[in-house]
C-alpha cells in the first residue's frame, strides 16, 4: 500500500497533493460486494496511507487530504465507515447505479456526519 502511494504521488508538490482525494479500496472487495469492517479500513487508510503521506509531504499535509473509502459501500454501511476518524468520504461503486440505493446512502451519509 505504501509502495502505491508513493508511486502515485511522486514527484508532486506539497501543495499539489492539496487538491489531490485519494481512495482506497482492497483488492479483495472490487466486484465481490464485499466490505472492509469500518475499523479495518481506518486503521490502513491512517497507518499504510495517511503515515505515508506524513513521510512524504509532511503531517500537516497528510491530516488535511481527503481520503475515501470505496469498497462495497452500501446504505446499511456508509454510516460505519464514516463514523471512522480516518475517513473522509465514501468512494460509491456499483450502488450509485441505483437511485434507490444511492439517495438512501445520501441520506444515511448526511445523517452520519450531523449536516
Amino acid at each position: 500500500m505504501a509502495a502505491q502511494v508513493r508511486k502515485g504521488l511522486a514527484g508532486l508538490a506539497a501543495g499539489a497533493v492539496a487538491s489531490v482525494t485519494i481512495a482506497y479500496e482492497p483488492v479483495w472487495a472490487i466486484g465481490t460486494g464485499k466490505a472492509a469492517t469500518g475499523e479495518a479500513a481506518n486503521r490502513i487508510i491512517g497507518r499504510a496511507v495517511r503515515d505515508t503521506l506524513a513521510g512524504m509531504f509532511g503531517r500537516e499535509v497528510a491530516e488535511a487530504m481527503r481520503i475515501q473509502y470505496g469498497g462495497s459501500v452500501k446504505p446499511g454501511n456508509i454510516a460505519e465507515f464514516l463514523s471512522q476518524p480516518e475517513i473522509d468520504g465514501a468512494l460509491v461503486g456499483g450502488a450509485s447505479l441505483k437511485a434507490e440505493d444511492f439517495l438512501a446512502i445520501v441520506r444515511a451519509a448526511v445523517q452520519a456526519k450531523g449536516l
